[in-house]
C-alpha cells in the first residue's frame, strides 16, 4: 500500500513509530515542515504512547485518495488526523499543544553537551585581493589542448565518494579513471604506489576523494593517504605533474584533509608539517556534521573556480567530523592576500559567521576551502560531486557549484 503511494506520487511526508511510538513520530513530522497537526478521535492520547511498531504515518496530498482495502484483510488504515497551518498538535480531546515551545524543549535537551544551534558572531567577509590574470584559469604548460583530460582517483580503504566524482568529472567531459589502493600486504602498498606513479604521469588532474580512509585512524583523519603521498616516487610523480606539466589537483572532504596535512594546500608542495602550519581538526559541536550548507567565493585564483565570480554562492552538501580549519592569524592574514581563501560558509545573506548554523565546523573566518598560492591545488570540505538530477528537490534556491566543469575545461580552452 505504502508502495503505491509512494509510485503514484500521493504522499507529502512518511514515519514509521519507533521507541517513541505514534507521539515521536507524528512530533518529529510537524518539526519538519513545521506544520501543525489535529488528530481525530479514533487516535487517543491514550493510542499515542502504545507502541506502533510496523505501523506508517502518511500525510497524503488533498486531492489523494485513500487507499482502498478491498484486496486486502491484513492491515488498517485510518485517516487519524489532518495538517493545519496553525503551528500546534491539538488531540483528539481538543487539547491544543504550542510546537513552538515543545520544539524549544527537545531541541535544548541536550544543548550543553552538543550545542547544535549555539550563535556566533560574524566574521569579516573575504574578497580577493589580488589582480586574477586570465592567464591563472588557462592551461599554460606545453601539451596543446586536450579533448578529454585524463583524471586519476586514488581510492583508499574507507573512501566512499570515488563513483560519484567519477561521474561528476565524466559528466564535465573527463576521461576519469579510479585506482584501488591495496593495503593487504607491504607488498601490495609498493605495487599500488608504482601505479599510482604511472597513472599520474598520463593523467593531467589527480583528485583525492572523500570518505574516512583507514577508519580515520589512528587518531585523526587522512593519515594513511599522507603517507602513502610521502612515499618519494608518489611525491616526485605529483611534483613533477604540478611543476612541470600544469597539472591539477583536487581534494574533497577527506581529500582536502590530505591535501592540507601534505602541505599540498596553503603551500603547493608536499613538505614537512609543524605547528604553525594550517590543518584541519575536530568539529566544535563534538561530533560528525551532515547537513546541507551555503558557501560564497572569496577569491576565484583557482582554474577550479573558473566560472565564478566572487560573491558567487552555492549549494553544497558536507558529511564529516573533522572539517574545523584552524590557522594562525599571521597565515591567516597571508592567505587572504594571496587570495588563497577560496570559499567561506555562509548565510543565505552571504554573510560568513561562526554560528553553527552557517559554519557547521567552527571554522575559522568561516573558511571551506583553499588553495595552493597558484590556484592549482583546490582543498574543501563540501561534497560538490554530491549532486545532480532529482536531488535535493526539498531545498529552495539549490545551486550548484561548477567545480569540474571549470577543471576540466582548462585543458579544453
Amino acid at each position: 500500500i505504502v508502495e503505491n503511494i509512494t509510485k503514484n506520487k500521493q504522499a507529502l511526508a512518511i514515519s514509521t513509530p519507533g521507541y517513541g511510538a505514534s507521539a515521536e513520530s507524528l512530533f518529529k513530522m510537524t518539526l519538519g515542515n513545521h506544520i501543525g497537526l489535529k488528530l481525530f478521535n479514533n487516535l487517543s492520547d491514550d493510542d499515542l504512547f502504545k507502541p506502533a511498531y510496523g505501523s506508517f504515518y502518511v500525510e497524503l496530498k488533498e486531492d489523494a485518495e485513500v487507499p482502498s482495502l478491498a484486496n486486502t484483510s491484513l492491515v488498517d488504515v485510518e485517516i487519524v488526523g489532518e495538517t493545519t497551518e496553525n503551528y500546534a498538535i491539538t488531540s483528539s480531546n481538543s487539547e491544543e499543544i504550542d510546537l513552538s515551545d515543545l520544539q524549544k524543549v527537545w531541541e535544548s535537551e541536550l544543548s550543553s553537551i552538543f550545542p547544535y544551534k549555539k550563535p556566533g558572531e560574524i566574521v569579516e567577509t573575504i574578497n580577493n585581493k589580488t589582480n586574477v590574470s586570465t592567464t591563472n584559469h588557462m592551461h599554460i604548460g606545453k601539451l596543446k589542448p586536450l579533448s578529454h583530460p585524463r583524471v586519476i582517483i586514488p581510492v583508499f580503504p574507507g573512501n566512499n565518494c570515488e563513483y560519484d566524482t567519477q561521474a561528476a568529472f565524466e559528466k564535465a567531459g573527463a576521461d576519469a579513471h579510479t585506482l584501488i589502493i591495496n593495503n593487504l600486504s607491504a607488498k601490495d602498498i609498493a605495487q599500488s604506489a608504482e601505479k599510482l606513479v604511472e597513472e599520474i604521469k598520463k593523467s593531467q588532474i589527480v583528485m583525492i576523494p572523500g570518505g574516512f580512509s583507514g577508519g580515520d585512524e589512528p587518531d585523526g583523519s587522512a593519515k594513511f593517504i599522507t603517507a602513502f603521498f610521502r612515499n618519494p616516487a608518489v611525491t616526485d610523480a605529483v611534483r613533477d605533474l604540478l611543476n612541470n606539466r600544469d597539472g591539477l589537483m583536487l581534494g574533497i572532504c577527506n581529500g582536502f584533509q590530505a591535501l592540507i596535512k601534505l602541505g599540498l594546500v596553503p603551500f603547493g608542495d608536499i613538505v614537512p608539517m609543524d605547528s604553525n602550519c594550517p590543518t584541519l581538526t575536530y568539529n566544535t559541536i563534538g561530533r560528525h556534521q551532515s547537513r546541507i550548507v551555503r558557501t560564497r567565493v572569496a577569491s576565484n585564483l583557482s582554474p577550479w573556480l573558473a566560472n565564478t565570480q566572487v560573491g558567487d554562492m552555492h549549494t553544497v552538501a558536507i558529511s564529516h567530523g573533522e572539517g574545523r580549519f584552524i590557522a594562525t592569524n599571521e597565515v591567516m592574514e597571508k592567505l587572504i592576500n594571496n587570495g588563497q581563501i577560496a570559499t567561506q560558509y555562509v548565510d543565505s545573506n552571504g554573510v560568513p559567521s561562526m554560528s553553527l548554523n552557517v559554519n557547521p565546523n567552527g571554522s575559522i573566518m568561516s573558511v571551506e576551502g583553499i588553495t595552493s598560492p597558484d590556484g592549482r591545488v583546490f582543498g574543501k570540505m563540501g561534497h560538490c560531486e554530491r549532486a545532480g538530477r532529482d536531488l535535493y528537490v526539498n531545498i529552495p534556491d539549490f545551486h550548484e557549484q561548477p567545480l569540474f566543469e571549470a577543471g576540466v575545461e582548462y585543458f579544453t580552452a
